[in-house]
């Protein structure tokens, strides 16, 4: 039986692993190779990624791959994508210069307000509460100046501040729900420094409060945090052509691809099963822009996701429609992202990425990451619509197998060029392979 172990994170860097590779692995050596081939050669460099995160044994690696010839409000731009899965940069490159040639994509931020809230219960009158916010309220704001002073010459800070009543959900349970500008930055740590300041002069200044009951005067503050969920920080991103012009070949006209296509989302639109699979691929391309650019993709999803079921069931995100011959395929999504703070100032690849760029603001990044998502989702509906969804994505994943079988460069290059003809399965690829591998008599 393993036994715990006391004081993990004061060890060395070394001790940590030591430890790890000996009680969990029958080869501790090969284990520790491992880990140790990841590792930068730049002390510097291996240090930095270290202090990232807390207990660090390694570095893990994802590829970061590019995606050319993306058309957005007019403005070139290759994206970045961090991302492990098959065909997804290919799928997105293939997008951008569909739309390349059909006017681009076009953008637009529609809002960027970020909510936090401080959630406590109160046992007493709310008509006395509600006075006693409505007293409070200019306070709450004055106290946070150490904390905005700096967002606000920027021309960002707290928006506004309401006192709202959820006791109908949970007994006693109240909010006081934020909304906030942070600009450039995701805001994170501003939003959560401002609720924080506000829970702790609620509480005190209800202490003084004349109209309260002993009783009143004791509010229990439950939590002060920012909520992921961001409905009013919304971008939209949209593509439109001709009908006709969404053909590229003899096999399909614009008109039956343009009812095809639209018959697959309104399928998600109506149907949750297909909808979180469709919304899963826009995400294949948001997610690895998110991931590249140094931002939070797990907030990102959340965020997302709840906006797909805001109306009550889970639903696609995008849409699309013909109106007057005229193809349009769009969505509108939540995506609070930062450009400055975090891990954009100190990962190099993330710094590399921005540069890449041209530096966006945060509102131009929202507008990239949205045509990420958008390119990807139109990429996935046009080949599930048309040539089905596994010629492509298999094909993508011909080199990952070949790379499990340890393939040479020949055989790569032999079994690469077979398969440009040929249904690319695994059973297939290894039986390829066995065959390639016989010594001929």
């Amino acid at each position: 039986m393993r036994k715990s172990i006391a004081g993990f994170s004061k060890l060395s860097k070394s001790k940590k692993i030591d430890w790890i590779v000996n009680t969990y692995f029958s080869n501790a050596d090969d284990a520790k190779r491992i880990l140790k081939q990841y590792w930068n050669t730049d002390d510097k460099l291996q240090q930095l990624h270290d202090e990232f995160i807390e207990n660090t044994i390694s570095n893990y690696y994802l590829p970061l791959g590019v995606a050319p010839n993306f058309l957005i409000n007019d403005t070139l731009h290759t994206i970045p994508m961090a991302i492990e899965e098959s065909s997804v940069v290919a799928a997105a490159s293939k997008a951008a210069k569909f739309w390349l040639e059909r006017g681009g994509f076009k953008t637009k931020v529609i809002s960027t307000t970020k909510i936090g809230q401080v959630h406590f219960t109160y046992k007493g009158d709310f008509d006395k509460l509600v006075t006693f916010f409505n007293q409070v309220k200019s306070k709450l704001i004055l106290e946070t100046t150490a904390i905005t002073k700096n967002m606000e010459k920027r021309g960002g800070g707290i928006i506004d501040i309401e006192l709202r009543n959820k006791t109908a959900d949970i007994d006693n349970y109240y909010q006081l729900h934020a909304s906030f500008e942070t600009l450039d930055a995701m805001g994170a740590n501003f939003i959560n420094s401002c609720l924080e300041q506000f829970a702790k002069t609620f509480k005190l200044e209800a202490l003084s409060f004349d109209l309260f009951s002993d009783d009143e005067k004791e509010i229990d503050i439950v939590m002060s945090i920012l909520s992921n969920y961001v409905p009013n920080c919304l971008v939209r991103a949209e593509v439109n052509c001709k009908v006709e012009d969404l053909t590229e070949g003899a096999g399909i006209s614009g008109e039956a691809f343009a009812n095809k296509f639209i018959q697959a989302v309104n399928i998600a639109e109506v149907e949750p099963y297909r909808a979180v699979t469709h919304n899963k691929g826009i995400m294949n391309g948001i997610d690895a822009v998110v991931l590249a650019t140094g931002n939070d993709f797990r907030a990102v999803e959340a965020g997302v996701h709840a906006y797909a079921s805001k109306d009550g069931q889970y639903s696609s995100l995008s849409h699309a429609k013909v109106e007057n011959n005229i193809f349009t395929f769009w969505m509108e999504i939540p995506l609070a992202l930062g450009t400055v703070g975090g891990l954009t100032g100190l990962h190099p690849l993330v710094k590399f990425a921005l540069e890449l760029l041209q530096k966006p603001s945060a509102k131009e990044l929202m507008q990239i990451v949205a045509v990420a998502g958008l390119a990807q989702n139109f990429a996935a509906l046009r080949s599930l619509t048309t040539t089905g969804i596994q010629q492509g994505h298999m094909k993508m994943h011909l080199m990952n197998i070949l790379n499990q079988f340890e393939a040479n460069d020949l055989e790569k290059q032999t079994l690469v060029e077979h398969f440009k003809n040929n249904t690319v399965t695994h059973s297939a690829v290894t039986e390829a392979l066995k065959n390639l591998r016989v010594p001929s008599e």
